[in-house]
């Protein structure tokens, strides 16, 4: 991976862990997604106007992982009510890397060197150390398979749009509509809101807006990335999020234990660097 690649990815990361870290913190959940969700929207209307039309072969991913991200969302909103940051977010982006690479390699026979694997290899094993640092025992078990479930979604819609990227001859023209298409969650949640009766903040629905933007900007760099870079390492080195996560959980959140966290950080330190010289 090149280190134009990695700066792209790794300031990704950032974004990615940040807008999780507001959906966690929000005090009405629902309505923080459908922000996050409306400026997806948003964004699709822009880059659609601006860019040339996808190939038609690209198509299938794009509505492929429109229809998980639907499913995705559910799942996000599920696993913060269940469980805190620094428990959901490193086990469902940490199935996400292993997932990826297995499903590239299966799918359009994309390889990583044996240092690829290595490194691939450190980031999943950090990340389930981290993950399990409040204890497999102790831990919520619905909390648990709802963010395993998420993780799987989030390696489903990687693979979908690394290929779809790869096909559309237009990244932003395929991100356009990928963003567009989600424009129906915002929609949901606010008419099942209306007609439940729940009062409306435009507070927090600003607040979303904001963690919305660094969600489109995350994701659309990460998508740009995968033009330019194996889709298994860029997912790999996406999740050195976790990390960021975890930071924020434990001076943020004020989640517990930090010392393990440390370690974790450490070991997926080293697998990110890997994957960085790979090439």
């Amino acid at each position: 991976m090149s280190a134009t690649a990695l700066s792209i990815v790794l300031f990704a990361a950032f974004l990615h862990a940040s807008w999780n870290a507001v959906v966690k913190a929000a005090p009405d959940r629902a309505l923080t997604l459908a922000a996050v969700s409306g400026m997806h929207a948003l964004a699709g209307v822009v880059l659609i106007s601006i860019s040339d039309p996808p190939q038609m072969a690209s198509w299938p991913s794009i509505a492929t992982s429109t229809i998980i991200h639907y499913g995705y969302y559910a799942l996000l909103f599920h696993a913060y009510r269940l469980g805190d940051l620094g428990q959901v977010y490193p086990i469902s982006r940490g199935m996400a890397p292993a997932l990826v690479a297995l499903g590239t390699f299966l799918l359009i026979g994309e390889k990583l060197t044996s240092l690829g694997w290595t490194g691939l290899g450190l980031v999943t094993f950090g990340i389930g150390l981290l993950a399990l640092q409040r204890g497999a025992v102790d831990a919520d078990r619905k909390a648990i398979g709802v963010a395993a479930l998420l993780g799987a979604s989030i390696a489903a819609y990687s693979v979908a749009d690394g290929i779809g990227v790869r096909f559309s001859e237009s990244p932003t023209g395929y991100m356009g509509w990928l963003f567009l298409l989600e424009s129906p969650v915002t929609l949901a949640i606010l008419w099942s809101r209306k007609r439940a009766g729940v009062a409306f903040s435009w507070h927090i629905f600003g607040i979303g807006l904001i963690g919305g933007l660094f969600a489109v900007t995350a994701y659309g760099l990460v998508l740009y990335a995968k033009t330019i870079a194996p889709i298994g390492a860029v997912s790999a080195v996406r999740e050195s999020s976790v990390i960021i996560a975890a930071l924020i959980g434990t001076l943020l959140f004020h989640e517990r234990p930090w010392k393990g966290r440390i370690l974790a950080a450490t070991v997926v330190a080293g697998g990110v660097l890997l994957l960085a010289v790979s090439d």
